[in-house]
């Protein structure tokens, strides 16, 4: 599957800048730098967008081709801000079979976003996931930590709503 850039303009604050700058001079001299200063600043951050990419290239004094190939190789790694409420819809095989797909669907109908975006506002974002370890509830869907199991299409709204009230 591959990874969405974000569309929502980038917002950092100048500390975030200097934790960053920070994280960066730590790492500068250690070889094999990209991944622990990618995972930091995405403790920092939330996420990896472009501008923080281009960032840690120039501090690393690397391409930013190889900082993008490291951050949109590893499934830890998010190019898209999560956003308040973090919704992910388990499409494993048992959760798939069961109709997670059309859950999936009707969440992006509802909140007019894709898996892996997150809705102008930053209240809520979509994760399409492959397992979350719950087969016996299938199909099954995250809010956060919270987990909702055997579920229907019906049952979206439901769930939605109690985020937006």
């Amino acid at each position: 599957m591959q990874k969405k850039i974000s569309k929502i303009p980038f917002k950092g604050t100048p500390e975030q800048e200097e934790q960053l700058k920070a994280i960066i001079a730590k790492h500068k001299d250690d070889p094999g730098a990209v991944m622990p200063v990618l995972q930091e600043a995405q403790d920092v951050y939330g996420y990896l967008p472009i501008e923080v990419q281009q960032m840690i290239a120039e501090g690393l004094n690397v391409p930013l081709e190889e900082v993008f190939g490291v951050s949109t190789f590893y499934s830890q790694f998010s190019l898209t801000p999560k956003g308040e409420y973090n919704i992910s819809v388990c499409l494993g095989t048992a959760c798939y079979v069961k109709g997670s797909g059309n859950i999936l669907n009707k969440i992006t109908e509802m909140l007019g976003i894709e898996a892996e975006e997150c809705t102008q506002d930053g209240k809520f974002s979509l994760t399409a996931c492959r397992c979350i370890g719950a087969c016996g509830l299938a199909p099954v869907l995250t809010v956060n930590d919270e987990v909702y199991g055997r579920l229907t299409v019906d049952d979206v709204p439901t769930i939605l709503n109690k985020y937006t009230a």
